[in-house]
């Protein structure tokens, strides 16, 4: 990514964090109304599993100029998730909700070029966890 793109991640992160409770129900109720057979994979407390989501793209945001040291974390996280039944289309849908719910929370700061870098964000995480998660050792 371009030390511009992150930077638009990041700022337009800052203005989430205020509102990150609400952004994780805006995702949830996003994903689950893209795919409601998603909502079977969710078992525990959503309002817990929305701070497990948040503080995992807080991590990543700030990481952003250097994976190296999560790298290994986010491969993990997506053979895990090959256990809970999320297949590789998964990952669209994810993807799909996730620009939905910032564009929600961040009304018009989500400038075309905003929504761009944080497509790229998406899609740079989510490639690393699908390579982990369905390429044979």
């Amino acid at each position: 990514m371009t030390p511009e793109k992150i930077a638009l991640v990041r700022s337009s992160w800052q203005w989430v964090l205020p509102i990150k409770d609400k952004a994780a129900q805006l995702f949830y109720g996003q994903l689950f109304e893209i795919d409601p057979s998603l909502r079977s994979m969710f078992k525990g407390d959503m309002a817990e599993q929305g701070r497990k989501l948040m503080a995992i793209i807080n991590t990543a945001v700030n990481s952003l100029d250097d994976l190296g040291p999560i790298l290994g974390a986010v491969q993990d996280m997506g053979r895990r998730h090959v256990a809970y039944g999320v297949t590789e289309a998964h990952y669209d849908t994810v993807g799909k909700a996730l620009i939905w719910a910032l564009g929600k929370g961040l009304g018009e700061q989500f400038t075309p070029a905003v929504k761009d870098a944080w497509i790229e964000t998406y899609t740079t995480l989510a490639s690393a966890m699908k390579q982990a998660a369905y390429t044979p050792a």
